[in-house]
């Protein structure tokens, strides 16, 4: 039976914290920052934990 493999792209993306959450960046930090106001450049600028139903998802694709 082959083993499942890892998902390279999700695994660029998000890292599984020391108590089994999965932590995430914030989408809309990529480009055009000068037209969004200072509240909404802080907010992305960190990060974000997975809601309990993707999580299980992402784990599934990490192997984890």
């Amino acid at each position: 039976m082959p083993k499942q493999k890892t998902h390279k792209g999700l695994k660029k993306r998000v890292k599984i914290t020391a108590s089994g959450k999965v932590k995430r960046g914030r989408a809309g930090a990529g480009h055009l920052m000068s037209s969004k106001n200072a509240k909404q450049r802080r907010r992305v600028s960190g990060s974000a934990i997975m809601n309990s139903t993707t999580t299980k998802t992402a784990k599934t694709a990490l192997c984890k």
